[in-house]
């Protein structure tokens, strides 16, 4: 029966992404011709809806939680869905951008959108767009709200610590690619909580909790935990970047040869010899496949997949004993449900 109702919200979650992108097609505010409508609808298409969507979905997960035991109206499983594209809608705002600033190749396991024929360049304004509909979104369907204004401060908020976190990110690289000392862990978890944790586990949570009412600063601790949760999750993503399958991720990683401040990397830096350092100085950052193979025999050397298990096993343990110390049992359920997705992930 669970199984059908998780069928039925993603089914119900991708039929409310028409409706959404048929009212962007149809603002008033920009009197569209037929090429631009064309232009957006097939952007919209391409950027949105192609990922798991786990963000986007978490939105009323947590919402159901948080109201455990009580009636949810169509109304709310609605607002909440639309919470949810927002989220999706910035998500792809970043990637857009962030691919052309890293100058990937692939996405979801299909061309970067910058990279199609007569796409280029016109992506960056392609992005700018995406994040406009969001505020365009908001206005539709929670002006009327008293939470409105907390709404669109948590989508500004986290923006900017998104951006913020992606500077951090570009300057520490640069500087890597001429000095990989500057490679720290302290460094490597700034830059995951600020790019990574924020919009992709706080804010869905932070979503339902405005949606129920609820003050954000009163839970300061839902939020620290759940950045560590995000970092958890970038770790993770390091790790499947180089150790992964490509057929299985949907992306070929490039965190060695892009010169990124990868959390196996910074491991490496920690725990190498001076011959194991020298050959990582020799070969990361260069596209070279055999200087690649050379980063990734190195870090088989140290035995970085070991290390990762046990971070992993004691990053799981920290974080539920982190949760059951919540006094708010639905907040608890919220919790443990987000680490569930995410605990042993191969994608």
């Amino acid at each position: 029966m669970a199984s059908n109702g998780i069928v039925d919200v993603k089914t119900k979650f991708e039929e409310i992404y028409l409706e959404l992108k048929a009212q962007i097609l149809n603002d008033p505010a920009f009197d569209y011709t037929e090429d631009a409508r064309q232009w957006v609808e097939k952007m919209l298409d391409y950027t949105v809806p192609g990922g798991k969507l786990n963000r986007g979905m978490s939105v009323i997960d947590s919402y159901r939680l948080l109201k455990a035991g009580k009636e949810i109206s169509e109304d709310e499983v609605f607002l909440g869905c639309v919470l949810g594209w927002c989220i999706e809608w910035l998500q792809a705002y970043f990637l857009i951008l962030d691919d052309i600033m890293d100058s990937s190749h692939t996405r979801r396991g299909q061309p970067c959108w910058f990279r199609l024929p007569k796409v280029g360049l016109i992506a960056v304004n392609d992005g700018i767009l995406l994040r406009n509909h969001i505020c365009r979104i908001l206005k539709k369907h929670f002006r009327t709200k008293p939470y409105y204004v907390d709404l669109l401060d948590l989508f500004n908020e986290v923006e900017f610590q998104t951006a913020s976190g992606q500077l951090l990110d570009l300057i520490t690289t640069h500087e890597g690619a001429t000095d990989l000392s500057k490679y720290k862990m302290p460094t490597y978890v700034r830059i995951v909580q600020y790019k990574t944790a924020y919009y992709s586990f706080y804010l869905p949570v932070a979503c339902a909790l405005v949606m129920a009412g609820e003050i954000l600063d009163n839970h300061v601790d839902v939020k620290n935990i759940l950045v560590e949760m995000g970092t958890y999750f970038q770790v993770q993503d390091d790790y499947l970047d180089c150790f992964g399958d490509p057929e299985v991720i949907g992306k070929i990683g490039t965190d060695i040869e892009d010169f990124k401040c990868s959390w196996l990397v910074v491991q490496a830096l920690e725990r190498a010899n001076e011959s194991q350092l020298q050959r990582l100085y020799a070969n990361y950052g260069k596209p070279d496949p055999s200087c690649v193979a050379e980063v990734k025999a190195v870090y088989r050397d140290l035995g970085l997949q070991d290390v990762f298990l046990e971070y992993e096993r004691t990053s799981h343990k920290e974080l539920i004993s982190s949760i059951e110390a919540q006094e708010n049992e639905s907040l608890q359920l919220v919790l443990k449900s987000f680490l569930g997705k995410i605990y042993k992930r191969q994608k």
